[in-house]
């Protein structure tokens, strides 16, 4: 099945599995326009795709995605109508992920912040490599988290963790990631795609309407979670761009 997608993310067919990538490996995958509306768009071609059993979401280089690119940010500071849209191109990510039919492994070959670490925090299972750690410094640059981690992370961990990676933004090791219940396996650097393949296979050979079913079965209770905050979370999000923090963070970070 051919997918309609924008350059900067790839889906390639490897038997029943998709091999997604994220593709602007010079700039460590950062969220630009394009890569945001992909991500939006990649899930739900992915359930349409009948020949699909497991999808793997991986980043091309470096780092799985370095987070949102400032320059988008500054758009959206100067422009309502891209904020408004990218808000809700955000929303609609995130609802196309709980609900994709396909099983998504994710193999996190380097550091997942921002957009990058909340679709982490959606994949169904997820592989780090070593070096490899999360982040969501939504709210160190001023915004308030409304697609990130703190949508999910209480159902995968405790809500005092949650809490604390929230505010603080700090980075999760991948170690400290599997301890907390973040990610199912941490492997050496350089296997990780391998590694989440192979479980990828594994998945595919179970029979198709059990593991979809059960997928859908679990994620209802993410997305009763979700749909119960992420409205207040876009609204509050929205207006963390006319905040005097994020715009002095945003220009301090451009260099203007």
């Amino acid at each position: 099945m051919p997918y309609d997608l924008p350059d900067v993310i790839r889906v390639e067919e490897d038997g029943p599995l998709r091999i997604i990538t994220l593709a602007r490996p010079d700039q460590l995958n950062a969220i630009n326009p394009e890569l945001h509306l992909g991500l939006t768009k990649v899930f739900p071609q992915l359930s349409a795709d009948e020949g699909a059993r497991v999808a793997v979401i991986t980043g091309e280089g470096r780092a799985f995605s370095a987070g949102g690119d400032f320059d988008l940010l500054q758009g959206m500071v100067d422009d309502m109508a891209l904020r408004q849209a990218t808000i809700a191109e955000g929303r609609e990510l995130v609802v196309n992920m709980i609900r994709c039919r396909v099983p998504v492994v994710a193999a996190v070959n380097g550091p997942a912040v921002g957009l990058g670490c909340s679709v982490i925090a959606l994949s169904d299972v997820v592989y780090m490599a070593e070096s490899a750690f999360l982040s969501d410094p939504h709210v160190s640059v001023g915004l308030v988290a409304a697609d990130g981690g703190p949508l999910t992370w209480p159902l995968h961990t405790s809500l005092l963790l949650a809490k604390e990676y929230a505010f603080t933004g700090e980075r999760i090791s991948a170690a400290r990631a599997r301890e907390i219940g973040l990610a199912n396996h941490v492997v050496p650097d350089g296997e990780v795609l391998a590694a989440a393949t192979e479980a990828a296979r594994k998945i595919a050979a179970l029979p198709q309407q059990a593991v979809e079913a059960t997928k859908r079965v679990l994620n209802l209770h993410l997305e009763h979670a979700v749909l119960a905050t992420i409205d207040f979370a876009m609204s509050a999000e929205t207006a963390s761009f006319d905040t005097d923090d994020l715009r002095t963070n945003v220009a301090k970070f451009l260099g203007r």
